[in-house]
């Protein structure tokens, strides 16, 4: 369980599941917004990743949510999904990718 952003994307190659990104290659930018905030990106190429704290060169997709959301998702008490339906999670770029994000990172 995250209990700060930072420390989640600290630790994000603890929660990467590489089998599920095999033959992958996309990157994701991570715009957390609000106190406790920042930005980060994952890159991945061939289920090996890459990642850090700022922007990515050039992303394929980003993920916008406020520090306490992204905490609720990582830590089960708010749905993903239901967070984009309700407008607290936003994407933008390829939507397939932020569909594979649970698979990848959360699973």
């Amino acid at each position: 369980m995250a209990e700060t952003v930072k420390e989640y994307f600290d630790q994000i190659a603890n929660s990467f599941n590489s089998a599920n990104a095999a033959g992958m290659t996309a990157t994701y930018q991570f715009d957390i917004t609000g106190e406790g905030g920042g930005k980060w990106f994952a890159k991945i190429e061939n289920g090996v990743l890459t990642s850090g704290e700022g922007d990515a060169e050039s992303a394929d997709c980003t993920v916008t949510v406020s520090a306490g959301d992204w905490l609720d998702i990582l830590n089960g008490k708010l749905n993903g999904q239901m967070a984009f339906m309700a407008g607290k999670l936003k994407i933008a770029g390829d939507m397939s990718l932020a569909m594979k994000l649970n698979s990848l990172f959360m699973a």
